[in-house]
């Protein structure tokens, strides 16, 4: 790392389960660093087994920020990501110390780099049409209107297909042609880009042993809960993997057992969907993770 006065701040990305959170410890501890959470989740507080958020102790090991931020009857983005990622670490610089930015929601990093750009603000009469509105019903008018998002798009997660059908009726254009203008001539951040993952079999047995001790650590409990506080009227939190099965499961659609698999199969859905994201999004530094061996990182 950087010997000035204010080394560069460290990215760490890559698939759920590989292994980020742990390797960001041991580099705080390291290079005297606090970690940013880049985490759409674990924001909001109360969602905690099913995010896998950091636990009280490494909390108190090494400083961590932008968890617990938001309540379930509030809203996140990723322009207020950026707001409060860019004042933690600012904060952390101030006390001489180094930012390590660690998570696996590509967006939020995209737009902590380059900007958000001019991604128009949300219409609050068009988002509430199109959260009344069946997703195969939306899945068929992006479909149409930007085959280009479609075939990219996360057709499981309804918030990311409204957010791009809310621009694509706001502005007449297709959504992905106004990505590209948005980010187009930004300035990259200086600072050490690297990527984890692992093989593809050890991730998938680390994905298999998460969701079996996020269920036996209470997740049903915990969402059931949350229902209680609201989780069903936050859109956004709602999309969180395991909270969305469960409460499918609550409502007896599924048995309890069909579930537990259903989260390991979405889970390895998404981590491969983070992978491919990451390797044509990022410019990054690979490193693969192999059992508990330690990590040497580039410096």
């Amino acid at each position: 790392m950087e010997n000035n006065l204010e080394p560069l701040p460290v990215f760490l990305a890559g698939p759920t389960a590989a292994g980020k959170s742990a390797v960001a410890l041991e580099l705080a501890e390291r290079i005297s660093g606090e970690i940013i959470s880049v985490d759409s989740m674990q924001v909001y507080r109360g969602l905690d087994i099913g995010t896998a958020k950091p636990s009280p102790d490494d909390q108190k090991r090494v400083p961590h920020h932008l968890i617990d931020v938001a309540g379930l009857d509030e809203s996140f983005d990723a322009a207020r990501f950026v707001s409060l990622a860019n004042a933690a670490a600012a904060g952390i610089r101030s006390r001489g110390r180094v930012p390590i930015f660690c998570g696996g929601t590509g967006l939020y990093f995209k737009a902590f780099l380059e900007g958000l750009g001019g991604a128009p603000p949300s219409d609050p009469k068009i988002r509430a049409e199109l959260e009344l509105t069946p997703l195969e019903t939306l899945l068929t008018e992006l479909e149409q209107r930007d085959p280009a998002t479609f075939q990219k798009v996360d057709r499981q997660n309804s918030r990311r297909v409204i957010r791009a059908l809310e621009v694509i009726r706001i502005t007449g254009r297709p959504f992905s042609g106004q990505r590209a203008d948005w980010q187009a001539g930004r300035p990259a951040v200086p600072g050490h880009f690297i990527g984890l993952t692992r093989p593809a079999g050890e991730l998938s047995d680390r994905i298999r042993r998460r969701v079996d001790e996020m269920f036996a650590n209470g997740l049903v409990a915990e969402t059931g809960a949350l229902l209680q506080r609201g989780l069903a009227k936050n859109p956004t939190a709602l999309q969180a993997l395991g909270y969305r099965q469960i409460v499918e499961h609550l409502r007896g659609e599924r048995p309890l057992a069909e579930t537990i698999e259903l989260v390991k199969i979405r889970t390895r859905q998404y981590a491969k969907r983070q992978l491919t994201w990451f390797r044509r999004q990022m410019k990054l530094d690979w490193i693969t993770l192999e059992g508990e061996r330690p990590v040497t990182l580039p410096s």
